[in-house]
């Protein structure tokens, strides 16, 4: 192999899977800075107070300034604490947060690696999430964060059950674990079966609704939203896992856990909503870029996050892991076999 066949075969594909990858990186960071200023924006429009107004016009600024106080700020590591599995278990929870960006397609083509088992690769890297979770309770060598970490690995085992079979249920609708297969087979369904235009009732909100509510109450437990936010339950475990963390370190922590709700939101768009396809098949609609529409659509759905927050109280955690383990996992199973019984029976297997 000359060298001219060597780097054109090896050498400029990773250069552009670099420069792609470090491109959706900093839109991520950037829209997840933002995501969080609004979340704390709606619920203080919830309790009818201003919210971040002073950094910047509007307060816009207000999440890049909370960056520079923790980075800024000087870490504290525990004297009894194991140092490295300390300061690793927050890099290792941001890493695979971020790391699941690579297969999601956020518009036609628009995607880092469009491989055939997405969905296998997104369940397999938030499975390892926990990891990062036990990781930082365990070496904080205290009773409480080591507390926070099993009720919290319990609590993210125990929903990702749940959202497996919600995910079961719409591979078996698309008949394709990749993720832009899932949103190209939403051009058809239900509504242009009744002869109408490709539309939002194509999607798969209609066909599997039970489904599509079950994953978006297991995406909240997933993630630790409130009302099921029992990792840092304030009045109970004094902030979980993360009691001992601070400046860099907590930043990381809760960087990755947005990044697990961006990600959740995105989710839901693809399997769900669609993704980049707009509401209606329609010309005005149409010219509108499809990245428009998926972020729309993300957007939307964090917004349900948040105003979850504002009005659901919290769950004790006997009635979390009831609700996971007795009706959304008979639910989910439920759901399976009757949507492989109506495919099966319409011949639309």
């Amino acid at each position: 192999m000359n060298m001219d066949s060597f780097f054109s075969t090896y050498v400029w594909p990773a250069i552009v899977m670099i420069g792609q990858s470090l491109l959706l990186l900093v839109c991520l960071l950037v829209f997840i800075a933002y995501i969080l200023l609004a979340d704390r924006k709606i619920w203080a429009a919830v309790q009818l107070r201003r919210g971040p107004n002073v950094v910047g016009p509007f307060g816009l600024f207000q999440s890049f300034a909370d960056l520079l106080k923790f980075v800024f700020k000087e870490p504290v590591i525990p004297a009894g604490a194991n140092k490295g599995v300390f300061l690793l278990a927050p890099l290792v929870a941001v890493t695979l947060a971020l790391a699941t960006w690579a297969v999601i397609p956020v518009n036609q083509n628009w995607v880092i690696a469009n491989i055939n088992v997405g969905i296998l690769y997104v369940f397999a890297i938030s499975s390892l999430e926990v990891y990062g979770i036990i990781m930082g309770g365990w070496a904080s060598n205290s009773k409480y964060p080591f507390l926070g970490a099993l009720r919290s690995a319990a609590q993210m085992v125990s929903y990702e059950v749940s959202i497996g079979f919600v995910i079961v249920t719409v591979l078996l609708c698309v008949g394709s674990l990749n993720l832009t297969d899932i949103v190209n087979a939403q051009n058809s369904g239900l509504g242009t079966m009744l002869g109408l235009p490709a539309s939002f009732l194509d999607w798969h909100w209609l066909a599997l609704f039970p489904m599509f509510v079950v994953f978006f109450i297991s995406a909240l437990a997933e993630t630790n939203r409130p009302p099921f936010d029992l990792p840092e339950a304030e009045s109970e475990l004094v902030a979980g896992f993360m009691v001992e963390y601070g400046s860099t370190p907590y930043m990381m922590f809760m960087l990755g856990e947005y990044a697990a709700v961006v990600l959740m939101c995105s989710l839901t768009t693809i399997l769900f909503l669609g993704g980049w396809l707009p509401p209606v098949d329609i010309a005005i609609l149409n010219w509108v870029p499809g990245i428009i529409w998926f972020v729309l659509k993300a957007t939307l759905v964090f917004f349900m996050f948040a105003m979850v927050k504002a009005f659901v109280p919290r769950y004790r955690y006997d009635q979390l892991m009831r609700l996971g383990w007795k009706v959304f996992l008979p639910l989910s199973l439920a759901m399976v076999v009757i949507t492989a019984f109506v495919l099966k029976l319409m011949g639309w297997a």
